[in-house]
């Protein structure tokens, strides 16, 4: 992914990732064939990102074309399984253990690019690097992530430079969540939720739990008022989920402020403002003891305005295939994606498989014959030992993995997020 290589919220899903068959139809399937444009160099498959699609969709395309026809620009010298900031910002983690360099992630033999994308050019089948170097491809995927934008928020990112603030989305800002949480004497707890999409929606309310269970041990909770201050106007986009939080919610006396959204920080002062979303123009201003900051997130700056997205900035893809819309030998995974459901590491799981499927029959000329349903999951920490597993698809229906009532806290859940997951991820997803 773009930036520091990051990925998203947790959880693959167990039985390693098994997904559902299906038939698309598709009116028109040849390739794009414009000449190429000439390149220094040219890939049978060119990966756009690093993270966690970018590398796992290489290993596939290695065993596929072979690795020498597969390359992965991507920046960032270190990758990070960016799930486990959640209980690194709670101090259940080292941040050390959430990072491997990439070299080492990178499947061998696979042209590592350490350069970052500045255009793309589909009609010509190349793309454009810093520095004026053209690679061109046969094929073309793009898992560039997301991106943070702090700075969207006045006051950031300088004010995380003052104590009592921190940030879980970022590798410079989630030790700094677990030292407020430790500093916090009393007064306002707060913990936002921004207006835009975000990657693991579950994530922001994530830490409140810890933070909660935390005071409880250290004897500070009687001196903590928490306040959840999102954007959103219900607690969880699934409503078998939503009405488990909100149970725990009312038994942790946390109190919730739907539709706000955080457009300001002083530091200085220790005040959050936020604007009513139903009331435009309307701020109101809280003093706050800790503050955790969900940043306003968006598509990539180089998919702005690119051919391959959407009007907003996302790539256009297929929600049941992943392939591009216009362009037949373009694809995309992951958070950089218009799909519509939740961006995290167990969507990108499931989606690599069903691309796998896609390319492989497009390289046939083939019309692609499984089907993403939009599962996505995200293992909802609501304590030290307690994990509610939320998994659902498209339409928001729960998509279970396990013969249990997964809407239930339970220490197995947790177990699985806080240890069986990364061995997963580093060992069979990017594998």
């Amino acid at each position: 992914m773009s930036a520091i290589g990051v990925v998203s919220c947790s959880c693959l899903r167990p039985g390693i990732w098994l997904l559902k068959p299906g038939i698309q139809k598709m009116s028109s399937f040849g390739l794009h064939t414009a000449a190429r444009c000439a390149a220094k160099d040219y890939y049978e498959v060119l990966v756009l990102g690093g993270g966690t699609g970018g590398i796992a969709m290489s290993a596939r395309m290695k065993r596929k074309v072979g690795a020498g026809n597969v390359a992965v620009v991507e920046p960032s010298k270190t990758h990070y399984y960016q799930p486990l900031w959640t209980l690194v910002g709670g101090g259940a983690k080292q941040l050390a253990t959430s990072a491997r360099p990439t070299g080492s992630v990178m499947p061998k033999g696979v042209e590592w690019i350490k350069s970052r994308v500045t255009a793309l050019d589909p009609d010509k089948n190349c793309v454009l690097l810093e520095n004026d170097i053209k690679i061109s491809y046969k094929y073309l995927i793009i898992a560039l992530g997301i991106s943070l934008h702090y700075e969207k928020i006045k006051g950031l990112p300088e004010g995380f430079n003052h104590p009592k603030i921190g940030s879980n989305y970022s590798v410079h800002t989630v030790e700094k969540t677990w030292k407020a949480l430790q500093d916090f004497k009393e007064g306002n707890a707060i913990f936002t939720f921004p207006n835009t999409p975000v990657k693991c929606a579950g994530a922001p309310q994530k830490i409140m739990y810890l933070s909660e269970a935390y005071w409880k041990k250290t004897g500070k909770r009687s001196k903590a008022n928490i306040m959840f201050s999102t954007s959103l106007g219900v607690i969880f986009g699934v409503k078998k989920y939503a009405d488990a939080l909100l149970e725990i919610i009312k038994e942790r006396n946390i109190a919730v402020n739907y539709r706000r959204n955080l457009v300001e920080v002083r530091a200085d002062k220790q005040e959050a403002v936020f604007e009513n979303l139903d009331k435009p123009g309307v701020t109101e201003v809280h003093q706050y003891e800790m503050l955790h900051v969900t940043p306003p997130m968006g598509p990539p700056d180089v998919l702005i305005n690119s051919p391959v997205s959407d009007g907003i900035g996302w790539v256009d893809v297929d929600k049941e295939t992943l392939q591009h819309k216009k362009y037949p030998n373009v694809f995309g995974i992951g958070d950089c994606t218009n799909l519509p459901t939740s961006k995290t590491a167990a969507a990108v799981a499931a989606q690599s498989g069903i691309l796998d499927n896609t390319i492989s029959l497009v390289m046939k000329n083939q019309l692609p014959t499984k089907k993403y349903d939009g599962y996505t999951s995200c293992p909802l920490v609501t304590g030290y030992n307690k994990v509610i597993l939320a998994e659902f698809d498209y339409d928001a229906q729960p998509l279970e993995t396990f013969p249990i009532d997964q809407s239930k806290e339970r220490v197995t859940m947790y177990h699985m997020k806080a240890d069986m997951m990364p061995f997963l991820y580093w060992n069979a997803l990017l594998k």
